[in-house]
């Protein structure tokens, strides 16, 4: 029974250590993903981008449940241009296992991130996929013009027009600059498809 307080000690000491670990690989990481984003040249970029990876593949091994290296890796594979695989490191990180690790505003951050990377796929299904994102991260956190302007363009492919004027009303409201929201508007509005519109 004496040794119980003192084995205990020794795990929860090892498991900070992996915590402490995984955290110092998650900055490596992050500062070579800044690197290679700020670099114009390509080859160095990917270079940095595919060790930012690694270094987020290292956090992961170190502490599973943390959202953020997940996410870290989606970013450096997108970096790349490996979207498909990008997609598959934010699934991880909106999984049920890690999603409790980020607040509201990080997952909304990540659903809007995910959905830009669906859409650049730009098949039908992955559209439709990308407004299901979309719609539960304005539910998270509404003053996104960027995921109302999105959700306003994926309504456009799918030809919910009406859908399309709300989102890109909603996304003039929040951010009055927003250029591409305020054209596809006034393209809209000159269509005689519009016969009324729904709100979010």
């Amino acid at each position: 029974m004496q040794k119980i307080p003192q084995t205990f000690l020794t795990k929860l000491r090892h498991k900070n250590q992996h915590r402490s670990d995984a955290k110092r690989h998650f900055i490596i990481g992050a500062q070579l993903l800044n690197k290679s984003r700020a670099t114009k040249d390509r080859t160095t970029s990917i270079k940095l981008a595919k060790q930012a990876v690694t270094e987020a593949a290292k956090s992961i091994s170190l502490d599973p449940t943390d959202a953020a290296s997940y996410i870290l890796k989606a970013l450096a594979l997108d970096q790349q241009g490996l979207v498909t695989s990008a997609i598959e490191a934010l699934d991880e990180a909106l999984g049920d296992g890690t999603v409790s690790s980020l607040s509201y505003g990080e997952r909304s951050d990540a659903l809007l991130k995910r959905a830009e990377m669906k859409v650049k796929l730009s098949k039908r299904g992955v559209v439709d996929s990308a407004v299901e994102d979309l719609v539960e991260c304005v539910k998270l956190k509404g003053d996104n013009a960027n995921a109302y302007r999105l959700l306003g363009e994926c309504y456009e492919k799918k030809e919910m027009l009406e859908d399309a004027v709300v989102a890109y009303e909603r996304a003039v409201r929040i951010d009055p600059g927003c250029a591409v929201a305020k054209d596809a508007l006034n393209r809209l509005n000159q269509s005689d498809d519009l016969t009324g519109s729904t709100r979010l």
